[in-house]
C-alpha cells in the first residue's frame, strides 16, 4: 500500500509563516535530524521518494473563479495549512504508515498528514478505462527509471 506523508511545518503557518521569505531554509540541526529519519526509512525499504518544498513566499497558486485560471503569488495569507514537503512510502498497512509518521523528528506545531494513494485496481472498470493513457504511462515509467 502506498501512502503519502505530507509535512505541514508550523514555521509556514500563521503570522510566523509570513516571515518565512522566499530565501527561507531550515536550520542545519533540523535537516540533520530529518536526514537520519530519512535514512531509517530508506533502510527499511519503505521509502519511494521524498522532497522538501520552497517556502510559500516563492510559490504561486492557480485558482479557477468562473472557470478561468487566476494566478496568485505567495505567500498565501488566507491559508490555514501550507505544505513543506512529502514522503511517498510503500508499507503493509495504514498503521505502519502512521507508525512512520509518528517517528518524524517534527517540532511542536508541525503536522504530518497521512493519505493513502489510490491504486488503479481500486477504481471501477469504466474509470480504469478512462484513465488508461499510454502517453502518460510511458512518461511516468520513464521518470521512474531515471531516463
Amino acid at each position: 500500500m502506498r501512502f503519502m506523508m505530507l509535512m505541514i511545518p508550523g514555521v509556514y503557518q500563521g503570522a510566523e509563516g509570513k516571515k518565512a521569505g522566499a530565501d527561507f531554509t531550515p536550520p542545519v540541526d533540523m535537516v540533520e535530524k530529518m536526514m537520519k529519519y530519512n535514512e531509517e526509512l530508506a533502510k527499511s525499504g519503505a521509502l519511494i521518494s521524498l522532497d522538501g518544498l520552497h517556502a510559500p513566499a516563492a510559490g504561486a497558486r492557480v485558482s479557477f473563479p468562473g472557470g478561468k485560471a487566476k494566478v496568485t503569488d505567495g505567500p498565501f495569507a488566507e491559508s490555514k495549512e501550507v505544505l513543506g514537503g512529502y514522503w511517498m512510502i510503500n508499507v503493509k498497512s495504514k498503521q505502519e504508515a502512521l507508525d512512520w509518521a509518528s517517528r518524524v523528528p517534527a517540532q511542536e506545531r508541525d503536522v504530518i498528514e497521512v493519505r493513502q494513494v489510490f491504486e488503479m485496481e481500486e477504481f471501477p472498470p469504466d474509470v480504469q478505462k478512462a484513465a488508461d493513457n499510454p502517453t502518460v504511462k510511458a512518461q511516468v515509467e520513464k521518470h521512474k527509471s531515471g531516463r
